[in-house]
């Protein structure tokens, strides 16, 4: 998967789980463009517009981690957080200072597409 923010071009590894291969149904469909804001400056959340079944599992983030909320929130990562998520996947090869260069300090557009 690709993930476009503003001039960056992220690759993803999606997880196996029922939840990444819905999402990489819908995106065989066409791109999903997402309205993100920043959350408790550890990660960016925005409402994908449709909903994923979930695969809610306890685990600690790390920077590049993809994450399903509540069925209909897609969340990147850029910094550690404990919860029970849904992991769709991981940004190949990114550092959180890479991540947070990109992301920026406010309000982000985020479009994924399939490679």
């Amino acid at each position: 998967m690709k993930l476009n923010i503003g001039e960056t071009v992220f690759t993803a590894t999606l997880a196996d789980n029922s939840s990444a291969k819905a999402l990489e149904e819908k995106l065989k469909q066409g791109p999903v463009t997402i309205q993100m804001e920043d959350y408790a400056h550890m990660e960016k959340v925005g409402p994908l517009g449709f909903h994923l079944p979930t695969n809610d599992r306890q685990f600690t983030t790390k920077a590049g981690d993809l994450v399903l909320y509540l069925g209909n929130s897609f969340v990147i990562y850029y910094a550690p957080n404990s919860w029970r998520f849904t992991k769709l996947g991981q940004i190949d090869n990114v550092t959180a200072q890479d991540l947070k260069k990109a992301l920026g300090r406010k309000d982000v557009t985020v479009t994924l597409s399939l490679g």
